[in-house]
């Protein structure tokens, strides 16, 4: 099959050898729960940067990455129960499996969904990744009820990002609570209001006062937590309240919310697959619902750039592009170049 990946980790991305179109043998049949998928379409996100510096490879142990993924089942293990063969499929993968920069991946059914029927499968790859991130820090970390009772408030941060685009809208239509999201830019602030956001506050100047008027919030979600911005969050968050962060900060001073009681919760959307929990199938009930929400049209999928078909050089332009900074939504390829004749 025809894959892409890297025989020496850590290289910068303009050397041509920091990926490689690789041609590696198919995977086995699939065993137990596993999916056997035909690839169609993948996105990159932060972490194929990250791993692409820290995972070790060789000639002889080439690593393909590749996480968010939309693609067709071809082959079902002896102990699957949710999908068969033929059908369209899309999930997020797991960090210690090979990835989905190939034809052919195995992924366990339960981390797996149905596609969205309304979605190519180009736009159904950009979504998994964020959409279990916002997901799980909604529901299942600070759980927020899912239920229409008004009166409370959740803090979103950076609120024009992928996973909080997502987390605005779940939120918005999942919940009765008062969406408030922080943007910097009158067009970031005009696309988190268009997601539905009922305030927006200016993570460039002090939050705390300027919330001071919504009154408590009980629920905050930071993707970008620094001292200062932890600083204003101690500030405002209610007494009891919940704060739930994704990404790496230096280290925090919880001293900070001791006398509020507040208490902290980490999501990384990767934790249910890699540690095989028990309620691992959790990831394909969250995929179907958002499936569903998609093609009601009751959530609305962010932007994607389109860069081609999935090669190694296209993928070295979008890793480069991840790592400069400069993505706007997600970027996402499509389709294997064929084999000349």
């Amino acid at each position: 099959m025809k894959a892409v990946g890297y025989t020496t980790k850590g290289l910068p991305i303009a050397d041509p050898a920091a990926l490689q179109d690789l041609v590696l043998p198919d995977p086995g049949p699939p065993l137990g729960r596993d999916l056997l998928v035909r690839v169609q379409a993948v996105s990159v996100n932060p972490r194929d940067a990250k791993s692409r510096a820290v995972f070790d490879a060789s000639p002889d142990k080439p690593m393909v990455l590749g996480y968010d993924a939309s693609g067709v089942v071809e082959a079902v293990g002896p102990d699957c129960a949710l999908f068969r063969p033929g059908d369209a499929v899309f999930y997020a993968g797991v960090l210690d499996r090979p990835g989905s920069n190939a034809e052919l991946q195995l992924v366990d059914e339960r981390i797996v969904g149905h596609k969205p029927a309304s979605l190519s499968h180009a736009e159904a790859a950009a979504l998994p990744l964020t959409t279990l991130t916002a997901w799980e820090m909604l529901f299942d970390r600070l759980a927020i009820p899912r239920d229409r009772t008004a009166g409370e408030s959740v803090l979103i941060l950076g609120g024009a990002g992928g996973v909080p685009s997502i987390a605005i809208q779940l939120a918005r239509v999942l919940t009765g609570l008062t969406v408030i999201a922080t943007a910097s830019r009158p067009e970031s602030a005009e696309w988190v209001r268009a997601r539905g956001a009922h305030h927006v506050l200016d993570h460039t100047r002090p939050l705390a006062a300027q919330a001071k008027a919504l009154g408590p919030i009980r629920y905050v979600f930071s993707t970008h937590t620094d001292a200062a911005a932890w600083a204003e969050i101690a500030r405002l968050i209610a007494p009891q309240g919940r704060f739930g962060l994704i990404d790496d900060p230096e280290p925090l001073d919880l001293r900070l919310v001791k006398f509020k009681s507040v208490s902290i919760h980490w999501e990384a959307m990767f934790t249910r697959p890699m540690f095989r929990t028990a309620d691992m199938q959790r990831q394909h009930e969250i995929l179907t619902e958002m499936a569903t929400l998609l093609d009601q049209g009751t959530i609305r999928p962010g932007p994607a750039t389109q860069y081609g078909s999935i090669t190694a050089a296209n993928l070295r332009r979008a890793h480069a592009a991840v790592e400069a900074g400069r993505v706007v939504g997600k970027i996402v390829l499509a389709g294997f170049e064929a084999t000349p004749n």
